[in-house]
């Protein structure tokens, strides 16, 4: 088996990533379904933010906890703390015979990256990653720039992947761009 990690900071295009290869009869993790799934079923995350208000109808509220951790540097690492040592152990545990692919959004800041053979990580300019954080999650520009800013460079996870996708027009040439990287990797779907 052979695990590839998409990453990429948020609002480049992962999402769409994912769709062709799915569309292509790859197999596809998003770890961003594993952290939802988590943060659903968490007592642990519930009792960490006790204090905080994170919570409706007794479950974690995705766009509170959202709101507060990108407000608080020292927040947003509690939280990581928490749910990356999971996102770890599921990863571990995907077992196939056949290439999968993986999302992981904050791939290099949880110190995930050797778990893959290789990455491909997913860059847009940050004037269309804005557009379209704001579009997708109906944030004001304020609310997205502080999201936006909130990862790592994207010059810095660029020197560290092996395939890098431009992702800045249309899905056509989002998916040329992926077909290259997939003809370059040694693997079978």
């Amino acid at each position: 088996m052979v695990k590839v990690a998409i990453t990429g900071n948020i609002a480049a295009g992962k999402s769409e990533v994912e769709k062709i290869l799915i569309s292509k009869g790859y197999k596809v993790f998003d770890t961003d379904q594993f952290t939802h799934q988590i943060l659903a079923t968490s007592d642990e995350i519930k009792e960490a933010f006790k204090k905080y208000d994170i919570l409706d109808n007794n479950e974690i509220s995705r766009k509170k906890l959202g709101a507060l951790i990108f407000n608080n540097p020292d927040l947003k690492i509690k939280l990581e703390k928490l749910i990356h040592p999971q996102i770890r152990t599921i990863i571990e545990n995907i077992k196939s015979d056949d290439t999968v692919f993986i999302s992981v959004p904050l791939l290099y800041e949880a110190g995930m990256e050797e778990l893959f053979a290789y990455t491909i990580f997913v860059s847009a300019d940050e004037a269309i990653r804005l557009d379209r954080l704001m579009a997708r999650n109906h944030l004001s520009k304020e609310e997205a720039l502080i999201r936006l800013n909130s990862q790592q460079k994207e010059t810095e996870k660029i020197q560290k992947s092996d395939f890098i996708i431009i992702n800045n027009g249309s899905i056509q040439e989002l998916e040329k761009e992926l077909n290259k990287i997939l003809s370059a990797l040694p693997i079978n779907s």
